[in-house]
C-alpha cells in the first residue's frame, strides 16, 4: 500500500459555517460541494477535509448522528506567533492561548463555528546539551 493523500471526514451540524472558517481563516479551499458535502483542500501538506451533514444518509445508520467531537485537527506550521496573531486581528477566538509545553511544543487552539478544535503547533528548538 501507498497513501496517496489524507483526508479527515467531520460531521457537522452547519456546512456552511465550517466551510467559511475553513476556507476564511485557514486557507483551504472548496473542491467539491454538493447537498449535505463539502470537499475542502489546500496546496500543501495539510490534511483535505470532507465535512458531513449530520444525518445525511450516504453514512451508515450507526455514524448519521455522529458529530465532530472529541477530536483536534492539529496542524503543525511555521511562524506560530504570527498565525495567532493574524487568527485574533480576523475576530477568530483564540479558545486556547499560546502556550509552552515542557517538551518543546509550543502551541495554540481555535475552534470553528460547529465545535471543531484545531489545534496550530510548532516545535521549539532543542536546548543544547
Amino acid at each position: 500500500m501507498r497513501i496517496t493523500a489524507s483526508t479527515v471526514s467531520l460531521t457537522v451540524e452547519d456546512i456552511a459555517a465550517s466551510r467559511r472558517f475553513f476556507t476564511e481563516h485557514l486557507g483551504y479551499e472548496e473542491q467539491a460541494a454538493a447537498e449535505g458535502f463539502a470537499s475542502l483542500t489546500r496546496d500543501d501538506a495539510a490534511v483535505d477535509i470532507v465535512l458531513l451533514r449530520r444525518g445525511i444518509d450516504v453514512l451508515p445508520p450507526d455514524q448519521r448522528d455522529r458529530h465532530a467531537d472529541g477530536l483536534i485537527l492539529a496542524f503543525t506550521v511555521t511562524g506560530l506567533e504570527a498565525e495567532e496573531k493574524r487568527l485574533r486581528s480576523e475576530g477568530v477566538d483564540i479558545t486556547m492561548p499560546l502556550r509552552e509545553e515542557p517538551w518543546g511544543e509550543r502551541l495554540f487552539q481555535v475552534t470553528d463555528p460547529n465545535g471543531v478544535v484545531v489545534q496550530f503547533v510548532e516545535w521549539a528548538a532543542p536546548e543544547p546539551s
